[in-house]
């Protein structure tokens, strides 16, 4: 089945309420879908994560040296945008934009073979996922915590078993807070947090050690991503494990985390450090250093439902009688895309979310949808970089 077209569409969904982190504030949601089609007029969709409308334009180059390639041969394509771009594109956007195609082929070949892609990558080895619902972002600059209470009882009420919530406003707030949620969902329940790389060693130290006592499941992104060598130092530091990795890119950039003992948790973005084709690499290379491995998600449930079948798939642990649950990633936040999008729509019973065992990815967009937050008036990439360079 030979690849025919290539189609890009930038949604935008306004919020109606803004919400920060130690890093950025949203007041809209801005994400890039793409959709590959074959000659027989079968099509799969993928996402990328990042600047939506740089993604599109990296997409649009990538475009001519995938166009007539055979959609069953995912890695001879996938090599093919490596090593077209490869002087220019082994870090950042342009991997992301690699990984929205990719994604797109995968969904497409399961489809031209009425196989989930969980089968496809080798065979899925649970049949659910425990979602952790990622949420608990600031809302008020004057009071960062006004919505904290409701809406930590709105997860435990959903009947979620984990929750991560975000840190990073200083260390005395976040002590508080992290004290205030762990006595709201009580002990059964885990709790994670996520500071988006907001400290220093020093403080980040400090914080953890001043947080242990309230059995945090992992303390994400901690430091900035540049700082191998701190993160193997604060993981000497502390006995919450720490996580990271949604700022690499490909295995190259997640040899670097492992090779430096850097994360007892990675992270990568399927959506970003190359698709499915390089998580599986990715995957490998965290099994054979003994490194546990839970995707970051971020965007519409097309990226949600990648992470679902690529979990599915992640080998248990050798010769181990009990497996522990494996978490998915869950954005609470305002997210119309996420919901309406595509369906079927993502349920979650008794704390679980069941891996699709449709074709493909085993969703479909809705086009009136994809209509309705498209932007109308389509960015013209060679103009904002001319903006730019002035």
């Amino acid at each position: 089945m030979i690849i025919e077209k290539i189609e890009t569409f930038i949604l935008k969904d306004k919020l109606s309420n803004s919400f920060f982190f130690s890093q950025w504030e949203y007041s809209e949601r801005c994400i890039c879908v793409v959709k590959v089609t074959a000659t027989n007029g079968q099509y799969g969709w993928g996402e990328g994560y990042g600047p939506a409308t740089v993604l599109e334009a990296g997409i649009k180059l990538l475009e001519p040296f995938v166009i007539g390639q055979n959609a069953l041969e995912n890695e001879v394509v996938w090599n093919t945008m490596y090593r077209k771009t490869l002087d220019f594109a082994r870090r950042g956007v342009l991997a992301a934009s690699m990984s929205a195609i990719d994604i797109a082929i995968w969904d497409l070949k399961g489809k031209i073979l009425n196989q989930p892609v969980s089968t496809l990558l080798g065979g899925a080895h649970r049949t659910k996922i425990k979602p952790y619902a990622t949420g608990l972002y600031f809302t008020d600059h004057d009071n960062p915590s006004k919505n904290f209470e409701e809406e930590a009882k709105l997860y435990v009420s959903q009947g979620f078993k984990a929750i991560k919530m975000k840190v990073g406003l200083g260390i005395k707030k976040d002590v508080e807070h992290v004290k205030m949620i762990r006595e709201i969902i009580g002990d059964d329940i885990e709790l994670m947090v996520d500071s988006n790389h907001a400290y220093t060693l020093r403080e980040a130290t400090q914080l953890a050690r001043e947080i242990e006592k309230y059995n945090i499941g992992w303390f994400e992104e901690p430091l900035s991503p540049e700082f191998y060598d701190q993160y193997n130092e604060l993981r000497q530091k502390t006995t919450i494990p720490i996580a990271g990795g949604e700022c690499e890119y490909l295995r190259f950039g997640f040899q670097q985390l492992i090779k430096n003992k850097s994360v007892d948790i990675i992270q990568p973005d399927i959506c970003a450090s190359g698709g499915l084709t390089e998580a599986k690499r990715i995957g490998a290379l965290a099994s054979a250093n003994g490194v546990d491995l839970i995707p970051h998600t971020w965007g519409t449930s097309i990226g949600i439902h990648v992470a679902l079948h690529f979990i599915a798939n992640i080998e248990s642990v050798p010769g181990r009688m009990y497996q522990p649950d494996f978490l998915i990633e869950y954005d609470q936040t305002e997210n119309g895309l996420r919901e309406k999008l595509t369906f079927p729509s993502i349920e979650m019973k008794d704390g679980y979310i069941e891996v699709p065992n449709r074709p493909g990815l085993g969703i479909d967009v809705d086009e009136d949808v994809l209509r309705e937050y498209t932007i109308s008036n389509a960015v013209d990439n060679d103009s904002v970089m001319q903006k730019i360079l002035k």
